[in-house]
């Protein structure tokens, strides 16, 4: 029988079952076939989509999220997780969130995770605080970078990035307080000297974080 290495690159956008059913249609899982003792990996790639392989990956970009000795279950895992909708936003701007993000001396990584919390890269994304844009700027931010169009993609990303920036000068580069400040304001980080008591606060920096150490493994 042959090796099913990488085979779940079908699962991008499709359910499982019938990834399942055109395996079992090439034979790969043919019936009567034990695959006792035989283990599996689940692996997220960079664009965000997983798949299964019965071989470890060297490759680095590939990260492990599970290894099993079966496959039950790991379809739906690849089915919950993968967001066609985010990963194609990412590719729409990754160009200008890098040009801008080196031209200040970003970590892109960093400006990724607050737009993926902040708007799940969505544009038009306004909250009822009145925050707009990619990273949700308030309008006195935009005013202060000298933003006049916050549904702007570029306008939007420089006036964040920007933020970021003074930020990260003005905490010393620690992200706890950068992130925390950015959602809450320098005033409550000032006020608790450091991340608020503030349940959203604190649940926006925990997401932020965990975006982080994501995008990290891909950049």
């Amino acid at each position: 029988m042959g090796s099913m290495h990488c085979l779940t690159n079908l699962l991008r956008g499709r359910t499982f079952k019938l990834v399942l059913a055109g395996i079992t249609a090439l034979g790969i899982f043919a019936p009567g076939v034990s695959y006792a003792g035989k283990a599996y990996f689940l692996y997220q790639l960079p664009d965000g989509s997983r798949m299964i392989s019965d071989r470890r990956m060297s490759d680095t970009r590939y990260k492990l999220v599970r290894s099993s000795r079966g496959i039950t279950g790991l379809g739906q895992q690849v089915r919950n997780k993968y967001d066609r909708r985010t990963a194609a936003r990412v590719a729409d701007y990754e160009k200008l969130i890098r040009r801008t993000a080196d031209r200040y001396g970003v970590d892109v990584a960093l400006v990724k995770a607050v737009i993926h919390t902040e708007s799940e890269f969505n544009p038009n994304a306004t909250s009822h605080k009145g925050a707009s844009g990619l990273m949700q700027l308030m309008p006195e931010t935009a005013e202060k970078y000298g933003i006049n169009d916050l549904y702007n993609p570029r306008q939007n990303i420089e006036g964040g990035v920007r933020h970021l920036r003074y930020l990260l000068v003005k905490y010393n580069y620690k992200l706890s307080h950068v992130i925390a400040a950015y959602n809450a304001g320098e005033t409550a980080v000032k006020k608790y000297a450091g991340i608020p008591p503030y349940p959203e606060t604190q649940k926006y920096v925990t997401k932020v974080l965990k975006y982080h150490g994501f995008y990290s493994t891909w950049n």
